[in-house]
């Protein structure tokens, strides 16, 4: 009997139990969530993948909430105030605008706002070839090597490197009028970053001679000295005429022992036999 009693009792508080956690746990799901609300500020963002120099237009400009205590300096607030900017620096989806990305005021877009004091833009016509198949994209850097001959004789042709670490601003494509033909033709075109010494360099090796970019990883920073070589070295000689070995002369014998010999008041020179 009082074995019964304890089952009773056991069954009870499992269904006591039960009855109390079930109770809770549709209160706790059926509690309206308190949102808790984070102070926020608009923020001008890219609507898209922007290129540098592009100029920015109202669709390619959108506002969001930015948390109050993490916007960045200098961001906008209006899209209004950006129409019609440059842009100096490429720009990804969502990215905030900030000045250090804008050509001034009334400077325009394109590419002219993109040249930093002190540097030109120089454009250099290339091929395939020349443009490293392809690969020469603006933001990359390259060394300009020049082919050319001094005195126009082959033998005196070298090719030296000329300019090192050069930046990319832009490349592309130009339409030229083919004079023959009377057609347009496309033109490859790769325009650098240099300054103006260097545009000396880079417009004489392209006008008197040829031109070759090297593509190079952006981070090295080394600009070794080379000294240029031409065909002679290249196929293994020093120089246009290959050196004449000196002639050889047969050496004199030595000359036989000898003895000097008195008889009196005379004097001989005799030769030793030798046996």
């Amino acid at each position: 009997m009082t074995r019964i009693r304890m089952f009773i009792v056991l069954f009870l508080a499992l269904g006591l139990g039960g009855t109390f956690a079930m109770a809770t746990y549709r209160y706790i799901t059926n509690r309206p969530v308190e949102k808790v609300g984070l102070p926020t500020t608009p923020v001008v963002v890219a609507g898209a993948d922007l290129a540098l120099g592009a100029e920015l237009r109202k669709e390619d400009l959108r506002t969001i909430a930015w948390p109050a205590d993490a916007v960045p300096a200098g961001s906008f607030t209006d899209p209004k105030d950006l129409v019609g900017r440059g842009l100096i620096q490429s720009m990804v989806q969502n990215e905030a605008v900030l000045p250090a990305k804008l050509a001034p005021v009334g400077s325009g877009a394109g590419l002219p706002p993109v040249i930093p004091e002190g540097k030109r833009a120089v454009s250099v016509r290339v091929n395939d070839v020349v443009g490293v198949a392809g690969y020469v994209l603006p933001g990359t850097h390259v060394d300009v090597l020049a082919t050319i001959s001094p005195t126009n004789q082959d033998t005196d042709m070298t090719s030296k490197v000329v300019l090192t670490n050069v930046l990319v601003l832009a490349s592309g494509t130009k339409i030229e009028q083919d004079v023959e033909n009377n057609k347009p033709i496309s033109v490859s075109v790769v325009t650098l970053m240099v300054d103006p010494l260097e545009a000396e360099r880079l417009t004489l090796a392209s006008t008197e001679g040829k031109i070759q970019l090297a593509l190079r990883n952006p981070l090295d920073k080394t600009a070794p000295p080379t000294p240029g070589i031409q065909p002679p070295v290249l196929l293994g000689y020093q120089g246009a005429r290959r050196p004449v070995a000196p002639s050889r002369v047969a050496a004199a014998p030595p000359p036989p022992p000898t003895v000097e010999v008195i008889r009196g008041d005379k004097r001989s020179q005799e030769v030793l036999r030798q046996e």
